[in-house]
């Protein structure tokens, strides 16, 4: 089986890379726009009909697309996040139609909910933001396309790696910058979210990208239960033997007093891929703490 992972080198790319080359007979491909990408492509700016020659050329049984943008502006959140789902759709219904594409969406393209409630598939979509607004377009360019295609609506990854412009890789930066008797100033972390291993999604990627028949256009990936982010702060605390103070007077995130609560139901995901989330929150944190990308879940 040939795959091709657009977006490799990010967070989410980066593990699922690692999951997808363990697969029995996998030949993976990458693109993207690192110089050692076996296809060099930016979805941004991608022509559909040059995308299309090239997946022609490379026949993939498989295309899985963690490519995206988190900020940098409208520019870059629009051209990656909701156009680059749809040339990439366009290339593929000319060059490779009967190809399974695999798309990571966003659980910010839900919005906001009622405290208490679970989120399932058929859920309103209301995203808050330019972010989730863009991320809704990809998933709608890919879920209404005449594709076998899926989405996975991805809640709020964690565990190693995290980078800086997330709250778990951003806490990380900041309890090893102050030191073990320092303050970590924060915005509040009252707000609750679900948080899913980074490791598990890339299971549930893997899973998706070979399973043998269609399969549901959305499925949500997440740990299924709402937690504090607050947690997060005072569990990588714990990890690093910090003492010190988390002062919570900064800044704060907008979409966390636009959004206080997100769970999901991952019933679906459980009944058409039959994955669950394996690794609890605090070894995702003990180890984006110590840097190990380890104990991923066979579950």
């Amino acid at each position: 089986m040939r795959i091709l992972l657009l977006g490799a080198t990010g967070y989410l790319g980066a593990h699922t890379a690692r999951r997808l080359r363990a697969l029995p007979g996998a030949q993976l491909v990458t693109g993207g726009r690192a110089a050692g990408a076996g296809l060099r492509i930016d979805l941004a700016t991608a022509d559909p009909a040059d995308l299309g020659a090239a997946l022609r050329r490379l026949r993939p049984d498989t295309v899985v697309n963690c490519a995206g943008a988190v900020g940098g502006g409208a520019v870059r959140l629009t051209g990656l996040n909701a156009r680059g789902p749809a040339v990439l759709c366009a290339a593929l219904r000319e060059a490779a139609p009967h190809a399974r594409l695999v798309h990571l969406g966003s659980a910010a393209e839900y919005g906001a909910c009622p405290r208490g409630t679970s989120l399932d598939e058929s859920a309103a979509v209301r995203p808050v933001g330019l972010y989730g607004a863009t991320k809704l377009a990809g998933t709608l360019a890919v879920a209404d396309s005449p594709l076998d295609a899926v989405v996975l609506r991805v809640f709020n990854p964690v565990g190693p790696g995290a980078p800086a412009d997330s709250l778990p890789g951003r806490l990380v930066d900041e309890l090893r910058r102050v030191g073990s008797h320092g303050v970590v100033r924060v915005g509040d972390l009252s707000a609750h979210r679900d948080f899913v291993d980074v490791r598990d999604i890339a299971r549930a990627v893997a899973l998706a990208a070979v399973h043998p028949t269609a399969l549901p256009r959305v499925l949500n990936i997440a740990g299924g239960a709402a937690r504090p982010v607050r947690e997060v702060a005072t569990g990588l605390a714990a990890v690093a033997g910090f003492r010190g103070r988390i002062d919570e007077g900064g800044a704060g995130s907008e979409r966390s007093a636009a959004v206080s609560w997100q769970q999901a139901d991952i019933g679906a995901a459980a009944r058409a891929l039959d994955w669950r989330p394996g690794i609890p929150l605090a070894d995702s944190l003990a180890d984006l703490w110590s840097g190990r990308p380890v104990a991923e879940s066979a579950a």
